[in-house]
């Protein structure tokens, strides 16, 4: 206890630069796993055409739903 204030000054803005960086890194990787959560999406969506379940037009609703997300969080990343 005694040791943890006398390196308080220092200790204590090296933690909350640690815990930034955390921050940070669990953003970037939530933001990855959306992007590959959404060509997933895609070809799960493709595969399900192909193999016949949906129809065409089913598809191409869906097909294009799945690409607007996917144009939008690319124009999101540019602007940041």
């Amino acid at each position: 206890m005694f040791l943890e204030l006398l390196t308080f000054p220092i200790s204590g803005p090296l933690g909350g630069i640690i815990w930034i960086a955390e921050q940070l890194q669990e953003r970037a990787n939530a933001e990855l796993d959306d992007a590959q959560n959404l060509q997933k999406q895609l070809l799960a969506l493709q595969l399900a055409f192909d193999l016949g379940d949906i129809s065409e037009e089913d598809f191409e609703i869906q097909e294009e739903e799945l690409l607007l997300k996917i144009i939008a969080q690319e124009e999101a990343e540019e602007t940041e």
